[in-house]
């Protein structure tokens, strides 16, 4: 029917105490999709209220590698069979109500799941496709998690509702683990220094290097006066430095400036020399 795909290395993010719970879904690629985002951060407790077609090849066609979540996936009939034994629920609701109602954005929807997973299971609850859960299923729901879409087209997809929630609860773990922010998986790496970049930064010997070496190439084919800079140099100089140049893109850059000047020069020889030649011409 499918294709096995690679199980997830080691339990899962939550040791599957969260569960992502889908009411009766109409289109079974959606639950495929779903179960795509779910893997793609790390959980893997899938439960499936009276879904319309389960499991098919929609299904795992659209599940793109993460048919091992479809294949332990669990199917009731009813929403109180898919929460009985949880400790909370919170349920994903963009309309607001008669009766207000605990509501939680996405961030603290992970936070407090998170916490409460530690004394129990968890249920994240995502209504049907063309109009989510009854105000009966969502007073099942300790917390109703509003996600914050643009108020003029709100109605998000299945699979994009349930890949928000994940990636927060992603973003919530690894902030947890050790070392808060400074986890490997949240530093960012945009300049030579950071940890990861493959080559270090340049001294500042060899960034002032490249500037006179620059400044000489750009005098040599006449893009640049030194009598008469026009803040040029100080331009291109603020250009580099904001860049952040490593080791090898100085070595690299140099490397340019080096050909254009041996090209530059080869030039000259080739006019000179055809001077020269239309000179001697003339004096025959």
């Amino acid at each position: 029917m499918h294709k096995p795909a690679k199980p997830l290395e080691g339990p899962d993010t939550y040791n599957d105490q969260i569960r992502i719970v889908l009411v009766e879904t109409s289109h079974s690629g959606n639950i495929g999709a779903v179960a795509r985002a779910m893997k793609n951060m790390g959980l893997g407790n899938l439960w499936l209220v009276n879904p319309a077609s389960f499991p098919d090849e929609a299904s795992y066609a659209r599940a793109a590698g993460a048919s091992d979540i479809l294949d332990k996936a669990t199917v009731v009939s009813t929403l109180d069979e898919a929460i009985a034994d949880c400790v909370c629920v919170m349920g994903t609701s963009a309309r607001g109500r008669k009766v207000p109602w605990p509501v939680i954005a996405p961030p603290d929807a992970a936070a407090k799941a998170s916490q409460q997973s530690e004394a129990g299971q968890v249920a994240l609850v995502f209504g049907r496709e063309n109009h989510g859960l009854s105000n009966e299923e969502l007073q099942r729901c300790h917390f109703h998690i509003h996600i914050p879409s643009n108020p003029d087209y709100s109605s998000l997809n299945l699979a994009m509702a349930v890949q928000v929630m994940c990636y927060e609860l992603r973003m919530h773990y690894l902030k947890g683990l050790e070392g808060g922010d400074g986890s490997p998986y949240l530093k960012p790496m945009m300049v030579p220094g950071d940890e990861g970049w493959d080559v270090p930064p340049a001294p500042v010997r060899d960034v002032e290097g490249f500037f006179s070496h620059l400044e000489q190439v750009l005098v040599d084919v006449d893009f640049h006066r030194r009598d008469n800079p026009r803040q040029l140099m100080t331009r291109l100089r603020r250009l580099f430095q904001r860049a952040g140049l490593d080791q090898m893109e100085i070595n690299i850059l140099r490397g340019i400036l080096t050909a254009v000047q041996k090209s530059a020069g080869a030039a000259d020889t080739a006019k000179n020399t055809s001077r020269a030649g239309s000179t001697a011409g003339e004096q025959e």
